[in-house]
């Protein structure tokens, strides 16, 4: 046991988690960028694209296929960083803050680290979000990263690429702490209950199967609490409110929860939980445990 602490404690275990969470991140988010290009419109033009099917046909018929991977660049780079900081700091975190909260309530430790990391994950996806969604939403704007980052610097500066963080922060914190949190729980609920069995004398499948159904939960109960925030973050991009009390007011606060939502879930759950199972593959072929704690066993 003192071995496994120690080695999850060490620069190599950390590596490997921030690789992790980079390459599970940018390549679900680069999968799903035909259903955020849906999104995004659906959030911006709210009356042209009032349904999924809608905004899809018109965006086939106006713009043609090649319309639904535009912006892929941006989420590709832009959520592998944020990625690799989400998961790999959140480990840092969890054991930074477990041995200051020695006894305190682990889900206080998982709501810190959570929070902890996705400060630095948002600074690091920021001007990535940018160029992405204002590519998605405005044809004409630019064609992806490589000209994007050189027309917004020229129109708006520096300011331009960090406009929506404060939004950004609101959707993601909230989001990465319900995700983490929810996550920790259904692993330990799944083990407790449903396998009856300790993780170690699991097979590595049964391990992957646990991690899909927990990160499947985590991205569900998250998008919904994040849904208000992301439409804010659209509107803000895409200029069609100057200042974050704006957005809120023309959004309506029923729109706020409502706008997008269906779609959002429809994102967010399958893509949270290829991540997490990518992300405990490349645990498993560093030769590192599949995540998640359990109640009972020593913390990391």
């Amino acid at each position: 046991m003192e071995r496994r602490i120690c080695e999850e404690l060490s620069p190599r275990y950390y590596g490997i988690c921030a690789i992790a969470g980079m390459f599970s991140a940018a390549t679900t988010h680069l999968a799903i960028t035909p259903l955020d290009v849906l999104k995004v419109n659906m959030q911006v033009h709210p009356i042209k694209y009032y349904s999924i099917s809608s905004c899809f046909t018109t965006l086939m018929k106006e713009q043609g296929p090649s319309a639904l991977w535009r912006g892929w660049t941006g989420k590709f780079f832009g959520y592998g960083a944020q990625g690799g900081c989400r998961f790999g700091l959140y480990e840092y975190f969890k054991g930074f803050y477990s041995n200051i909260l020695v006894d305190q309530n682990r889900n206080l430790v998982y709501l810190l680290s959570s929070a902890s990391a996705e400060v630095f994950a948002n600074v690091a996806l920021c001007p990535f979000e940018a160029i992405k969604v204002r590519v998605q939403a405005q044809p004409c704007f630019a064609k992806g990263l490589f000209d994007g980052f050189p027309k917004l610097y020229a129109s708006e500066g520096i300011q331009g690429f960090y406009r929506g963080l404060v939004p950004l922060l609101g959707r993601n914190i909230p989001f990465s702490m319900v995700m983490f949190s929810t996550f920790e729980h259904s692993v330990d609920l799944l083990y407790h209950n449903v396998v009856k069995r300790k993780k170690e004398d699991c097979s590595k499948v049964q391990q992957l199967g646990v991690t899909c159904l927990a990160g499947y939960a985590a991205g569900s109960v998250g998008s919904f609490i994040s849904n208000p925030a992301d439409n804010v973050v659209a509107s803000l991009y895409n200029r069609k409110a100057d200042s974050l009390v704006m957005a809120i007011r023309k959004i309506g606060l029923t729109n706020l929860f409502t706008r997008s939502l269906p779609i959002r879930m429809l994102v967010v759950g399958p893509s949270i939980t290829l991540q997490w199972f990518f992300y405990d593959t490349i645990k498993i072929l560093g030769g590192l445990p599949t995540s998640g704690e359990l109640r009972g066993d020593e913390a990391c």
